[in-house]
């Protein structure tokens, strides 16, 4: 067998393993069990009479449902935590989560777009063969030792955020006009945010974390260094933007980082698993990570501006990089009476929703998409639907976004068309 194969194959300590299964299920738990608390499942998806799904014909289950499903989900979080019913458990959670998220895009956040890949991992791994309630049920489950790759694609997968993110960051907003942070950090109530340069520290020490971290948690000389770097950095970020569970999750995935001797004083003999069912393994994890490899960078198939047209910009780490923000004024014209009237958007969407709305394009298609079948349903045959919408993009101003001469309710929903009705973005 070659070395390489033998890299992955070999076996290591279970115990990073089992300790990112309790940390990172009770983070799941306790941020589930908020989201219900504060109200959320109401304001998100019984409260709004329309939603912008990222498949089709995908709707919430209704209030009932949507509570079920959440209370099943943090059950299933739980599970997951104390390694009870793993399997199931792991697989319960993944499924519930990844309909919650893709039931609207008003809601995405990079984090929940990683608690869905973490989740996608742990099926596919031995996390409960140690300190769990499983092995407690049936003492035949324990391992002391799993194949290296369970720990090595939890590693992979968050160095790929890391260095995404720190990526992204090397552009001219970023970096030389220290944007969005010289928005964001005067507007906190800490007074040393105020002062310009400040904005700029923080622009390019972020920069600098994202490339340098992943780097220093895998060298074993430098990994607690690291570890302590991520705390800092996070807790640091909680406390300034307020950017929910985001920070949690990252301080408890990065522990897999931590070798399985830091926890573990004593080895035991290997047990293989069968090549067959490892080959299977390695399949789905070359086509994960050939995707998860690709998406960040798709945005190079499409002309423009990156933050302005938003074509390629979710599901590619891309974090905290623009503040921007928009106004939209969506009308309807009966083509056989030739009425236009503007729209009362409220009647629609929530206020949230609007907001999210008035600056990414493709919800603005869905929303005219909606205009156009409630309008039908009104008499309207053929209603023609167009907007003039302007947004203004790290503080540069307020620039015409949509043409306004486009009928947006004959224009088609796709995932990867360029969408030629955003007009180029001209910062001068």
């Amino acid at each position: 067998m070659m070395m390489e194969t033998n890299y992955f194959v070999r076996y290591r300590s279970i115990k990073p393993l089992a300790v990112l299964r309790i940390a990172f299920g009770a983070v799941l738990f306790i941020s589930t069990v908020r989201f219900i608390i504060k109200g959320w499942i109401h304001d998100f998806y019984v409260k709004p009479a329309f939603h912008f799904p990222f498949l089709e014909g995908l709707h919430p289950f209704g209030e009932t449902g949507m509570y079920s499903l959440y209370a099943l989900m943090a059950i299933a979080a739980l599970f997951i935590c104390i390694g009870l019913f793993y399997r199931i458990a792991s697989v319960a959670f993944f499924l519930i989560f990844s309909y919650a998220e893709l039931l609207d895009k008003t809601y995405y956040l990079n984090h929940y777009y990683l608690v869905t890949i973490i989740c996608f991992l742990l099926m596919l791994v031995s996390a409960h063969r140690y300190c769990s309630i499983d092995v407690l049920r049936k003492p035949s489950l324990k391992a002391t030792q799993v194949p290296a790759w369970m720990i090595l694609i939890f590693k992979y997968q968050l160095c790929i955020v890391y260095i995404c993110a720190g990526l992204s960051k090397l552009n001219t907003d970023w970096l030389f006009h220290a944007m969005p942070l010289r928005i964001w950090l005067p507007a906190t109530s800490i007074p040393l945010f105020k002062y310009e340069w400040v904005a700029y520290a923080f622009s390019w020490a972020g920069a600098l974390f994202d490339l340098s971290i992943a780097f220093l948690l895998l060298n074993k000389h430098t990994q607690r260094v690291g570890y302590l770097l991520v705390v800092i950095f996070h807790i640091l970020t909680a406390v300034i933007f307020q950017i929910g569970m985001f920070p949690y999750l990252m301080m408890s995935a990065t522990l897999i980082f931590f070798p399985g001797n830091l926890f573990l004083r004593k080895q035991e003999s290997e047990k293989q698993l069968p090549v067959k069912t490892q080959k299977i393994f390695f399949a789905i994890l070359g086509i994960h990570f050939f995707i998860q490899l690709l998406l960040p960078f798709r945005y190079l198939l499409y002309p423009g501006t990156l933050l302005w047209t938003e074509e390629g910009y979710r599901f590619s780490w891309r974090v905290m990089l623009m503040e921007k923000s928009g106004t939209t004024f969506f009308y309807v014209k009966d083509p056989v009476s030739g009425r236009k009237f503007q729209v009362d958007n409220s009647a629609f969407l929530t206020h949230y929703q609007e907001r999210m709305m008035e600056t990414q394009p493709d919800m603005m298609l869905q929303y005219a998409h909606i205009l156009k079948r409630q309008y039908q349903q009104q008499g309207i045959t053929n209603p023609v639907v167009t907007v003039e919408s302007y947004v203004n993009l790290n503080g540069s101003g307020s620039h015409l976004y949509i043409d306004s001469t486009v009928n947006l309710a004959n224009e088609k929903e796709s995932w990867f068309a360029h969408k030629k009705w955003i007009i180029p973005y001209n910062n001068k």
